[in-house]
């Protein structure tokens, strides 16, 4: 674990890593009286007379709940709402630390099967439950729920709410790892919709890259699971992985698809591929192996099996260069969607942040950052295609593409103007510090 031991982290954790800070004084019995009674009373009608005057008058617009019921906590599996709280409390911490959002842990006990601690996920309680404490929220990030009631979660929820209902465990990494397929493509001088991709893991992050791939315009993408190619002759697939099943690849595996393959993406469990398979893939092959902590191949076996030979290697660690961090993504996603109040997170938000991403990689590096990096080579290129976390551009370039992207698609209830907002982005990180 990045070489912290058991007592350091459990240190680090002590108290929690979230509070509540006041952003009003409360010194005098003036500010008493504003805060609370008689003064809140005005606040209150305000909202009752005209329901979008909440944003106005309360937390809202810039407080999102991270939702889980600890049925996938990340790389852990099913260990209870209360193990997912440190899991939240950290997500708040990087919603406020990156994207100046703040966020709050919600973690929901008895929404199993039968009203239960344990088992598997009830749909219909996770919803009602996330419904009734909607109001108080400007958006919701489900977290670490499992597949596939997850899928429905997050579609229903986005349906029925008039705010952006985002699962990180689906999204974050799609848009992530869209961006660095975009830029491999343009490292490779290859449309996207040239590009050959077999993709290992059917799970939440495995469909929603499938989907977003295809929405950016990739049109060859094989996906496999734990039995092999997801293909149409299988009566076992749910209905999320019967929606991207192929034909013609009956009782294909994994080391079959991957023969000629431009891209190898990685949501699913550590060594599953040797270095003799990536040897199969296409001339320039880019290889994005995600699993964590250990992924489907490792870097040092791809280099061996590679020696010679370009190629793109992203990891899901930090101890790599090229990592798919979802830091890159949802903190930001949401402050562009917050600050034109969106009632959705729409596909061509995702897109316009992964466009965003992959450009922002091409641009000079700040030395700051590479100060922050001292052994990488901080330079759009095969080592380089991914923004770093502690980019601070990332504050400016991809709120402003959601933003944009969300006034363009309707779903912007407050849009700005993208001058204006670039701009008051741009101070907003300066006063950050």
């Amino acid at each position: 674990m990045a070489g912290f031991g058991r007592e350091e982290v459990l240190a680090y954790h002590r108290g929690g890593k979230v509070a509540v800070r006041l952003p009003r004084p409360l010194r005098t019995k003036d500010d008493l009286c504003l805060a609370y009674t008689p003064g809140v009373a005005h606040a209150v009608r305000a909202i009752a007379e005209r329901p979008e005057a909440v944003y106005e008058a309360t937390a809202k617009g810039n407080l999102v709940a991270v939702v889980s019921d600890g049925t996938a906590i990340l790389g852990l599996g099913d260990l209870g709402a209360a193990a997912s709280i440190p899991v939240m409390e950290g997500k708040a911490v990087l919603f406020k630390a990156f994207g100046d959002v703040d966020a709050w842990p919600v973690p929901l006990a008895c929404c199993r099967e039968g009203g239960a601690d344990t088992g598997r996920t009830d749909p219909e309680r996770v919803i009602a439950a996330v419904k009734a404490i909607a109001p108080q929220y400007g958006g919701i990030n489900l977290e670490d729920i499992a597949s596939p009631a997850c899928f429905e979660i997050e579609d229903r929820l986005d349906a029925e709410l008039d705010i952006p209902v985002f699962h990180d465990d689906q999204w974050g990494t799609a848009v992530i790892a869209l961006s660095g397929v975009m830029n491999y493509a343009m490292l490779a001088d290859r449309p996207l919709s040239a590009l050959k991709v077999v993709m290992n893991g059917a799970g939440a992050a495995g469909i929603r890259i499938c989907e977003m791939l295809k929405a950016a315009g990739v049109e060859d993408v094989t996906m496999c699971d734990s039995k092999g190619v997801i293909s149409e002759e299988r009566t076992d697939l749910n209905p999320f992985k019967r929606r991207h099943a192929v034909r013609g690849m009956a009782g294909r595996r994994l080391k079959d698809a991957i023969a000629g393959a431009d891209v190898f993406i990685g949501v699913s469990a550590a060594n599953v591929l040797a270095g003799e398979d990536v040897k199969r893939m296409a001339g320039f092959p880019a290889i994005f192996a995600m699993a964590n902590p250990d992924p489907e191949i490792s870097p040092a076996e791809v280099a061996s099996a590679l020696a010679g030979r370009r190629y793109v290697m992203v990891t899901g660690r930090s101890d790599y260069p090229n990592q798919i961090n979802n830091v890159l993504g949802f903190p930001y996603l949401f402050r562009g969607a917050l600050d034109v109040r969106a009632t959705t997170i729409d596909k061509g938000m995702k897109v316009a942040a992964a466009h965003a991403l992959a450009e922002l990689a091409r641009q000079p590096v700040p030395d700051e950052v590479k100060a922050i990096y001292p052994d990488e080579r901080l330079e759009f290129g095969d080592g380089y295609i991914i923004p770093k976390p502690f980019d601070r551009r990332l504050f400016v370039e991809i709120p402003a593409a959601v933003a944009a992207a969300a006034a363009a698609s309707g779903v912007a209830r407050a849009p700005k103007d993208p001058t204006a907002y670039r701009a008051e982005l741009e101070r907003r990180n300066a006063e950050r510090g």
